[in-house]
């Protein structure tokens, strides 16, 4: 959740001392905020208000001390952190350039650069620590306003089906204390087990009462929800050496959704923002985002949890600055000489955002280890997820997938919240149902791997022609009689043809035929009107190169009931 408020401004004025995403010092990361996803073809560009031109030694006032105009060094270091953001000014309008002539990428470079170089600013010691903040402001107020323009991020997050964290506002309020709550909740507390300490004072009693009313659809929903992925996170937090009770993260940040995006621009499960992520080994490509991976993004979550309480030793300060970056909470515990959350929280030296998280999480675990006394119990939890994973050989479409293995797309698409446009790259961990590991990997043997990208696998239904098929995925009648090598150029009610398509990034709708449906891909008889064709051998890997020619329909159902093993099997 690292940082978010109720407007991108507040977000931005919180990190300005560094911060955000699933934390961390900024002097070992960037600030890898995509602000500009590409807008439509032919979009007028939007002509937005210059931002004020930089000024130069923005920080050096009159009013600075003699004692530093006196000290090169520290002058040095004040005069570095100028030089920085002036250096943020020119890439920012060289950013505003390349979008008022619609180069969208080379925008969003610049654009990029231009927050890291401010926030690297902000790690250098400059004298008007206020103007540098409004600067910063105003940067990313403007930034902000070129993401809106033409629908750009909006267009994004709706074609994405990126989802809203169900506590995100919340994190900004305080509520009343039931007075009835208060010996109550201490006697749960003193009676209950928990690897995580547990206290009990108004922040968190607050949010007890606010869960048991107004918030307890909310609270319902996030654990309902959790039954997908528990047992997978409690594997991975004890393999971790984590609380069992951080899982709670998970629901204050996302609600248990994958594909949760913060006003932030934090991302996944967990809400790491893009460099946070990458320091644990969450990468991006143009199609994926293992930010959105609930298993990576749960293996990298956890371990930044251990490494924020190696280096802080205590939970609630490993909490805190998960959520707001480890140097605001070093920061906040060097100003007053406190390691300790509840008083840099009286002190008012934390973000607002932060001096709730750690209650609400507390809140939460209470709540649920006593869930018969707050209406949580007896409920039924959404069934775990079970798949199979299999390695890619090449970049593969996931609608290829789904047709080979009969699934509705969204079904699959949904077991792979990271892929972000329907196609995986090389070598990436594909997830299945539970079962279709191994007929996935022989029929995918049956496919060059430099087309396992673009071509589809049709079943051909009652009454229709290779014409009709051919002129619905776009491609000549010939290319699919050669492709599949028929004999013949017509199709027979429950053939399976491979359709040599082009790539397209967003894949056709799968059109339901008349008559009858196919079965299972792996079980599935098909005509054998064609010349033989011995299938390439099937090895225990998903990663085994396929035969060099395409497959007939016989040798396809051959491979796809071959006995194999699946690269790994991961059940979680």
């Amino acid at each position: 959740m690292h940082v978010r408020t109720l407007t991108f401004r507040s977000f931005i004025l919180v990190t300005a001392a560094i911060v955000t995403s699933a934390c961390g010092s900024i002097q070992q990361s960037k600030f890898q905020m995509s602000f500009l996803p590409p807008a439509p073809k032919g979009t007028p560009a939007v002509e937005l208000a210059d931002p004020p031109a930089p000024q130069s030694n923005l920080f050096l006032g009159a009013d600075i001390p003699s004692v530093i105009l006196n000290n090169p060094q520290i002058l040095q270091r004040r005069t570095q952190a100028d030089a920085t953001v002036q250096t943020a000014q020119r890439r920012f309008l060289a950013g505003k350039r390349y979008y008022q002539s619609q180069d969208l990428a080379n925008a969003r470079r610049e654009f990029d650069r231009a927050i890291d170089l401010m926030l690297e600013a902000s790690e250098q010691e400059v004298v008007n620590r206020q103007e540098f903040e409004r600067q910063l402001d105003e940067m990313v107020d403007n930034i902000h306003r070129y993401d809106l323009a033409d629908l750009g991020a909006a267009a994004v997050v709706e074609q994405g089906k990126f989802e809203k964290a169900p506590l995100e506002d919340i994190l900004q309020m305080t509520f009343p204390v039931d007075p009835k709550l208060k010996d109550k909740v201490r006697e749960q507390v003193a009676a209950t087990t928990s690897q995580l300490p547990l206290s009990v004072n108004d922040a968190v009693l607050g949010y007890i009462n606010y869960f048991s009313n107004r918030g307890h659809r909310t609270l319902l929903s996030g654990l309902q929800r959790s039954g997908r992925y528990r047992p997978m996170i409690q594997r991975i937090l004890d393999e971790e050496g984590v609380p069992q009770e951080l899982i709670h993260l998970a629901q204050a940040e996302s609600g248990f959704i994958p594909r949760a995006v913060s006003r932030a621009a934090a991302g996944g499960m967990w809400q790491f923002l893009t460099w946070r992520g990458n320091e644990y080994g969450l990468k991006q490509t143009r199609f994926t985002d293992d930010r959105m991976d609930p298993e990576k993004a749960t293996r990298a979550a956890a371990r930044h949890l251990r490494d924020l309480y190696h280096e802080f030793g205590d939970w609630y300060l490993a909490i805190a600055a998960y959520n707001c970056g480890p140097v605001t909470v070093e920061k906040a515990v060097e100003r007053t000489g406190y390691a300790d959350f509840w008083e840099l929280r009286a002190r008012g030296v934390l973000p607002a955002e932060t001096t709730n998280y750690v209650p609400i999480i507390l809140a939460m675990t209470i709540m649920e280890k006593n869930a018969a006394e707050y209406g949580i119990e007896g409920f039924t939890l959404d069934p775990p997820l079970t798949y199979d994973t299999v390695e890619t050989v090449g970049p593969t479409s996931l609608t290829l997938v789904a047709d080979i293995l009969d699934l509705p797309l969204p079904e699959l698409a949904a077991m792979n919240p990271a892929s972000l446009r329907g196609l995986l790259p090389e070598s990436y961990p594909l997830h299945v149902p539970k079962g279709n590991g191994s007929p996935l990997v022989a029929a995918m043997q049956m496919i060059p791997s430099n087309h396992q990208d673009a071509w589809r696998m049709h079943a051909v239904g009652s009454g229709e022609t290779l014409a009709a098929i051919a002129k619905r995925y776009g491609v000549a009648p010939s290319a699919i009689v050669a492709t599949n090598h028929l004999e013949t150029a017509d199709a027979r009610e429950g053939d399976r043809l491979l359709i040599p398509a082009a790539l397209r990034l967003e894949a056709p709708v799968r059109k339901t035929t008349t008559g009858a449906r196919r079965s299972s891909s792996a079980q599935k008889t098909a005509s054998t009107r064609r010349k033989p064709a011995t299938p390439g051998k099937v090895t225990t890997t998903a990663s085994a190169r396929p035969a060099t020619r395409t497959p007939s329909r016989t040798s396809a159902h051959a491979a796809a009931k071959a006995p194999v093993t699946v690269a790994r099997n991961v059940t979680n």
